[in-house]
């Protein structure tokens, strides 16, 4: 990291060129740094750092966050630190945009700050910033924002810190268990947000639309669910060199104990039941209409048997009269032969 620190008990402030001013510095207005007359002066609470970065890439610029100090008089003045010494910006790894606000009916001031940095490759793995408050009046202790430390990845090598490859986001994904959602009351439901990128995006979690008050994690736990934590749930994604991502959503629902049905690549309870029931009728219609077929064909062969029979015992008997004929035709006809 290109930083130019220097000792918090350093020689007196100054603004440097790559200090950019903003608010009332920018519209020429000047700042009080000692009490007007008629103004009872103010001490603000402790600044804070809102919007702090997760981790840093190596060799690009990055935001480390902006220091607010809000409701103090005179307006004072932030720096920030690393590693416990004033950074100055140079231009080169570090630069901080400022802005002053006085408000039109207190005349109390906010202070902005925000900071800017390019680590350098190979250099701290994990750096620790803070804030502070300086205020315009003499003899008073400067405040202190509570440190930050973050990680610094490089863009290029393999391994961890600066070794580790930059591999970008390019698709978030939800995990229920179990799969399907549906949990009978009491049950546990784990949601896993999947963002596989270098180095690790901050993932939040938001239920029906709303953001979860969460601490950031890629695992949402829900223990002994109950009708509150029925809804919609999606997690967003966000990496330093991308924007955020937001999952597809899912349904996390109750059903009663018994009741459960089938879900997403199973099947379960009465849905197991249903399908042995329809399997049992369709193999018993299935045996019955064999059982009928065997009859039918039985059937018909019996009756193409008999009529085959038929014409042969018209024969015979055809045979029998004819045999039968052959002696009455000579017996006639001596009887007409011997007459007078």
């Amino acid at each position: 990291m290109v930083l130019s620190p220097r000792d918090s008990h350093g020689g007196p402030k100054h603004h440097s060129p790559d200090r950019e001013a903003t608010g009332a510095e920018l519209q020429g207005s000047p700042q009080e740094t000692t009490p007007a007359a008629g103004m009872e002066t103010e001490i603000p609470g402790k600044p804070e750092i809102v919007d702090p970065a997760s981790e840093l890439m190596a060799g690009v610029p990055n935001k480390v966050g902006t220091c607010v100090s809000e409701g103090g008089y005179p307006a004072g003045t932030l720096n920030w630190l690393l590693d416990g010494k004033t950074l100055i910006p140079d231009g080169k790894g570090v630069s901080v945009k400022e802005e002053t606000k006085r408000h039109p009916k207190t005349g109390l001031f906010t202070l902005h700050s925000e900071l800017m940095v390019t680590p350098a490759r190979g250099g701290a793995l994990h750096p620790t910033f803070s804030c502070s408050f300086t205020p315009g009046l003499p003899r008073r202790r400067a405040l202190h924002t509570a440190p930050i430390q973050l990680r610094v990845w490089s863009e290029r090598r393999g391994g961890e810190g600066p070794n580790v490859d930059a591999v970008p986001l390019k698709e978030v994904q939800l995990v229920v268990e179990p799969e399907g959602g549906v949990v009978a009351p009491g049950g546990t439901v784990t949601l896993t947000c999947e963002a596989p990128a270098q180095p690790p995006p901050q993932i939040h979690w938001i239920k029906d639309g709303r953001p979860l008050p969460l601490p950031p994690g890629p695992m949402l736990l829900l223990p002994e669910v109950g009708p509150e934590d029925q809804g919609t749930y999606s997690c967003v994604a966000t990496h330093p060199s991308h924007g955020p991502q937001e999952s597809r959503a899912v349904s996390v629902s109750i059903i009663e104990t018994g009741e459960e049905g089938t879900t997403a690549g199973s099947v379960e309870g009465p849905g197991l039941e249903t399908l042995a029931l329809t399997l049992g009728i369709l193999g018993g219609l299935g045996t019955v209409a064999l059982l009928i077929g065997v009859i039918v064909w039985h059937r018909r062969r019996q009756r193409k048997g008999q009529e085959r029979k038929v014409p042969e015992n018209q024969e015979e008997e055809e045979e029998e009269r004819a045999e039968l004929n052959q002696p009455e035709e000579p017996e006639a006809a001596e009887s007409s032969t011997g007459g007078p």
